[in-house]
Formats: structure tokens, sequence, C-alpha cells
């Protein structure tokens, strides 16, 4: 069964001093474009982690990012007091030799100058990190199942228009014996013009056989069916058939078209519109698929 490009997961993993939330968004994409966002403690981690998004999703626009929620009274921005001290010091002494007026917010002079407020993020220890990869692989889970869904509900729409083009498909044939009927018809009232006139007739009854021949849509016919039937038995047996279900609606699409150009009747031509018109909205969807 098949299954959707996009999708999401979202896990958030509760640590004693943070909250680690991973988010994954997939969209649709014609190969697999990877993007990620993972703060310093698990950078040593990137291509464990890609890895693991690699092997698991194929194939899509994937947006992974990792967000650390600091909880309590640890966290990793600490504010420097030897430097604010010694940053305090200094502008009394430049205040006192220059005859400068002192800042009236110590504070917010203070907190601006480089180096006051540090930020230190200590790489994962191993119990960290395997509460983390556990909410990982947890969020490419959810991704997956959501895919699955999303396939099953695609995988009923893609049911529905085979369907329906299965069944204008056999709405044609009551309009092929009225139609060749108009053509013999036809033919019959020019050979009548030029009954008196002195002409080729081997060669006009080859022009006539070649004629008769371009028109015969059986051929197509067999060819659209034969697609109709591969179409669904490739959806149900490969979960990853987006590729070859846009190449199957193409060849799909070809013997549609070449339906309507043969057919040289109103009511057949209408129906080819309706054919084109299921198709297309299968086309659109199909981008979707993994």
């Amino acid at each position: 069964m098949i299954k959707s490009m996009t999708g999401f997961g979202k896990v958030t993993a509760e640590l004693p001093s943070k909250k680690v939330t991973v988010e994954i968004k997939a969209l649709n994409s014609k190969q697999l474009d990877l993007s990620t966002r993972i703060p310093s403690a698990y950078r040593e981690k990137e291509m464990e982690i890609r890895n693991l998004l690699l092997q698991n999703l194929e194939r899509g626009k994937i947006e992974f990012s990792i967000y650390v929620e600091y909880i309590g009274r640890d966290t990793p921005t600490q504010i420097n007091t030897a430097a604010i001290e010694n940053y305090y010091l200094q502008i009394k002494d430049v205040s006192e030799k220059l005859n400068i007026e002192l800042p009236s917010d110590w504070f917010k002079v203070l907190l601006r100058l480089p180096d006051v407020v540090r930020t230190e993020v200590p790489e994962a220890d191993e119990t960290e990190w395997d509460m983390v990869e556990s909410a990982i692989k947890e969020a490419i889970k959810q991704l997956v199942e959501f895919r699955i869904q999303e396939g099953a509900m695609l995988s009923k729409l893609f049911q529905e228009k085979i369907s329906n083009i299965a069944t204008l498909l056999t709405e044609v044939e009551k309009y092929e014996g009225e139609r060749i009927e108009k053509v013999k018809t036809r033919i019959q009232e020019n050979l009548e013009k030029i009954a008196g006139l002195d002409f080729d007739k081997n060669r006009f009854e080859q022009e006539m056989i070649y004629y008769i021949e371009k028109l015969d849509i059986n051929e197509e016919k067999n060819r659209l069916d034969n697609h109709l039937k591969y179409f669904i038995s490739t959806m149900m047996d490969d979960s990853s058939a987006g590729k070859k279900l846009g190449f199957i609606s193409q060849e799909i699409g070809r013997e549609i078209n070449t339906l309507g150009s043969k057919s040289n009747h109103v009511e057949m031509q209408q129906i080819v519109v309706r054919m084109k018109d299921e198709l297309e909205q299968m086309k659109e969807q199909i981008l979707n698929v993994l």
C-alpha cells in the first residue's frame, strides 16, 4: 500500500533540568531534501541523527528540529560576576579621571558589555543522549504512521478515479457502432458524388483500408485497460511507488489523448474530456506519493 510524502512527528523528552522536544515535518519533494536544526549539546550526534532520518524517511523535504527548554535554576546561561566587577571599577576610575558623570542604571550598562553573560552548554552524557535518541525514534515513528494514514486516503482516491476512467471507457463502446455507421454513410455519399469519374479503384481501396485502420481504437482501449489495472496492482504492491505511478499515469494520458484524436465523434470526445479530468485530479495527488 502506498504512503504519502507529507507527515509530522513531535515528541518531548523530560530530563531532570530541561525538556527536549523533537519535531519532524515532511513535505513532497522529488528527492530527499534534509535540513536540520540541532543545538550545540547534540551537534556531535548530527551524523547519527541524519542516518536515522535517511534510513526511515526515504524521500521528501524533511525539516528536523530539536528544541531545548531549561527548567528550574539550572541553565547554561551564567552571569560573569568577575567581569562585571572589573567593568564597574574601570568605569568608576575613568569617571573620576575624566570628570564624566557615572551611569544612572549600572545594570543596563554592565550587562551589555562583552563576556558579562556567558552560555556554556556541556555535551550530553550517554544517559541524556539515550533519552533524546528515543524521542527522535518515536518522532520518526509518528511521522511514518502519519504517512501511512495519508497514503490510505490517497489510495482510496486513486481507486475511485481509476474506476471512473474504466467506467467511462466502457461507455465508449456504445458509440463505436454508431460512429462506424456514420463513417460508412459519409464515404458512400462521397462515392456517389464521384460515381461517374474515372479513378484507380485499387488505390482507392488501399486508401480506404488505411483510413479505417486509423479510426480503429481497439488497440488503444486494450492498452488503456491494461494501464489502469497495472496502476492499481502497483499501488497495492509497492509502498514507495510514487515515481512509478507517475510514469504509469503518463501512459494512461497518452492512450486517452489517442482515443480523443481518433474518436471523430462528439459523444466520444466528451467522454475523453471527462477521462482527462479524472486523470488530472490523480496527477495532482501522485506528486505527494512516496
